[in-house]
C-alpha cells in the first residue's frame, strides 16, 4: 500500500524552487528553529526545536507535504536542510533535495570497499559538504552542484578502519570519527581543514606507553595496541567552554578481558577536548574495563539549569550499559548515576560515578545470562532533552543475552560471542534531576530502532515497533497521534520551517516522508 501511495504522490508533486546560499559556521550557534544544520540539529544534541506551528491542538491534522525515494537501501542518515536545501546518504550516496517539493536536485555516487552497515549524514560548512565512506575517506563536495574539491583517506580501509558518522563543524574545523569491528585497530578524533582538507590534529583513544591513562592497561604486554575505542557516533560541543564531547567504543579483544587487565582508557568513555589542539580536557567512563561491547558512544546531551542552589553546566547521556549518566560539563565531575532499566553486571556504583562490575557476570565457555544484551539498554538511537518537562528521553530496551568465551587467551578481534534471549521496547522520560524514570511509553516487541525528536508545540515524535510514527505528549507520553509508515524508522525525525510552514521529515526504510499542516 505505502509503495502505491508513493507512485502516486510523486507524479502529483511539482517541482519548486530552491533557495540558494550556504552555511555561515556561526548559524550553528544558534539554538534550533527554522533550519536543520548540523546532525543533532544544534550542538547541544537535545533535538528540541523550539518551532511550535505543528502542536497539540492540530498535529492530527498532519498530512503529506511529498514523499522521495532515493534508494532502495534503508535511510539511517539525519538529513540536513539548510536555506530550503536538503541534504541526505546512504553508504556511498549524497542527495540533495528540494526541501519544499522532495524534487532531487543533484545526485552524487561513489562506490567504495568497507563495511555499507550505514550511513549518518554529512557535515556543512559555507558552500561545502562533507561525507565520510565506508572505505574510511572524507570528501568534499559542492553543496551547489555536488562536484568534488578533494577527497582524503582518513584510515587504511585494508586494517579493517570504515567510517559511518556524520562529521560535526566547529567553526574552521572538520571534526570526523572512524568504525571498525573485526581487528584490533585504535579508534581516534581527527579535525580536518575543511578548505585544504589538511589533518589539523589527531587524538587517539588509547594513550601511548607513558601517557595519562597508559596506566590502565598492563605493562609489559602490547595489550594497549590492539586498540579499540572507535568513535561511531556524531558528538556535542560548547562554544561557551570550547569544549568539545564525544563518546567512545568499546575495547578489544571483544568479549575477553583476561590480556587487558585494568580500565582501559580511554575506551567506553566520555572525552572532553579542546577542538583547536585536540588536548583532552577531562574523561569519564561508563562502563570500566567492558566485556560486553557496551561501547558509550551515545550522545552526550548538553543543558544548563541550578544544581544544589548553583548554576551549572551539564552533560547527560543514557548509556549502552543501562546506566544514566549526569556530569558537570566543565570538570567532568559526576553527580548522579541511575539504571535506566533492570541491570545485573554491577556490584554498585564506585565514589566517582562509575559501576562495578561484576566478576560473576564475565563472558563464561558455557555462557552466563546478562541484562542488559550486547545490542544494549539504548544503541545508536538518537535521545532528546525537552527543556520544558526537564525530561531526558531515550528508546530503551529490555534486553537479555547469553554471552560466552569461545577464545580464551586470544590476543585479538572477538573472543567471544552473544546470543540474544529476549527484548521488548520502551520510550522512558528520564527526571535528571532525580534519574527516576517519569513515565514508560511501550514501543513493542523486539528492538526499537527509532530516534527522538521533541518541539516546542509540546510534542514527542518518534517510531515504534509496529512501523508507526507516533506523536506523544512529552509529560505523560500518551499518544496523541499515529499513522502507520509502511516501514520501521531506522533514524530519526526532524523539523524545519520554509516560508511560513513548519514540516516534520520521517525517514522510513529508504523513504523519506515530509508532513505539514494543511493550508487553509
Amino acid at each position: 500500500m505505502i509503495r502505491s501511495v508513493i507512485s502516486l504522490l510523486a507524479l502529483a508533486v511539482a517541482p519548486g524552487v530552491a533557495a540558494d546560499g550556504g552555511l555561515n559556521p556561526q548559524d550553528l550557534l544558534k539554538p534550533l528553529s527554522g533550519d536543520w544544520p548540523t546532525f543533532n540539529g544544534d550542538y547541544s544534541g537535545k533535538r528540541f526545536s523550539s518551532l511550535s506551528q505543528i502542536n497539540q491542538t492540530n498535529v492530527h491534522k498532519l498530512t503529506l507535504a511529498w514523499v522521495l525515494q532515493p534508494h532502495s537501501v534503508g535511510i539511517k542518515s539525519m538529513p540536513l536542510e539548510v536555506n530550503g536545501i536538503l541534504y541526505l546518504t546512504t553508504p556511498d550516496n549524497v542527495w540533495a533535495a528540494d526541501a519544499r517539493t522532495g524534487r532531487i536536485i543533484w545526485h552524487y555516487y561513489r562506490e567504495s570497499t568497507g563495511d555499507h552497515i550505514g550511513q549518518r549524514g554529512v557535515g556543512m560548512y559555507g558552500d561545502w559538504l562533507y561525507f565520510e565512506t565506508p572505505d574510511c575517506h572524507l570528501i568534499s563536495l559542492n553543496a551547489k552542484d555536488g562536484s568534488v574539491r578533494w577527497n582524503i583517506e582518513l584510515a587504511d580501509p585494508k586494517l579493517g578502519y570504515f567510517a559511518t558518522m556524520a562529521p560535526l563543524i566547529i567553526r574552521n574545523h572538520v571534526i570526523v570519527g572512524v568504525s571498525g569491528d573485526v581487528t584490533d585497530i585504535p579508534g581516534f578524533l581527527a579535525s580536518i581543514d575543511p578548505d585544504t582538507g589538511k589533518v589539523q590534529w589527531k587524538w587517539w583513544t588509547e594513550p601511548k606507553p607513558g601517557e595519562p591513562g597508559s596506566e590502565t592497561w598492563p605493562r609489559g604486554t602490547d595489550a594497549i595496541s590492539h586498540g579499540g575505542g572507535m568513535t561511531w557516533m556524531t558528538g556535542t560541543y560548547d562554544p561557551d567552554l570550547n569544549q568539545l564531547y564525544w563518546g567512545t567504543g568499546n575495547p578489544n579483544p571483544v568479549l575477553n578481558g583476561d590480556i587487558r587487565k585494568g580500565e582501559n582508557l580511554y575506551t567506553c568513555s566520555i572525552v572532553a577536548l579542546n577542538p583547536d589542539t585536540g588536548k583532552l580536557l577531562w574523561h569519564f567512563q561508563p562502563s570500566p574495563h567492558d566485556t560486553h561491547d557496551w561501547d558509550a558512544v551515545q550522545t552526550p546531551i548538553l543543558f544548563d539549569d541550578e544544581y544544589q542552589g548553583v548554576h551549572r553546566k551539564l552533560l547527560a547521556q543514557a548509556s549502552r550499559n543501562g546506566y544514566f549518566f549526569v556530569l558537570d560539563r566543565t570538570t567532568g565531575e559526576h553527580i548522579r548515576t541511575m539504571p535506566f532499566i533492570a541491570t545485573d553486571w554491577a556490584d554498585g556504583i564506585d565514589k566517582r560515578g562509575q559501576p562495578i562490575p561484576n566478576p560473576q557476570k564475565e563472558p563464561k565457555p558455557d555462557g552466563v545470562l546478562v541484562s542488559p544484551g550486547s545490542d544494549g539498554a539504548t544503541n545508536w538511537l538518537a535521545p532528546s532533552f525537552d527543556p520544558n518537562t526537564g525530561f531526558f528521553y531515550v528508546s530503551a530496551r529490555r534486553l537479555w543475552s547469553m554471552f560466552y568465551m569461545t577464545a580464551e587467551g586470544k590476543p585479538e578481534g572477538w573472543a567471544g560471542r552473544d546470543r540474544n534471549l529476549w527484548a521488548d521496547s520502551t520510550l522512558e522520560a528520564i527526571d535528571y534531576k532525580t534519574g527516576k524514570i517519569g513515565w514508560k511509553h511501550d514501543i513493542g516487541n523486539g528492538e526499537g530502532s527509532a530516534g527522538i525528536l521533541t518541539t516546542a508545540g509540546n510534542l514527542i515524535f518518534t517510531g515504534d515497533n509496529s512501523d508507526n510514527l507516533l506523536a506523544l505528549d512529552p509529560q505523560t507520553g500518551k499518544t496523541l497521534w499515529h499513522v502507520n509508515l509502511g516501514e520501521r524508522m531506522e533514524g530519526a525525525p526532524s523539523t524545519y520551517e520554509l516560508d511560513g510552514r513548519q514540516y516534520l521529515l520521517t525517514p522510513a526504510g529508504g523513504v523519506i516522508l515530509a508532513w505539514t499542516l494543511p493550508q487553509e
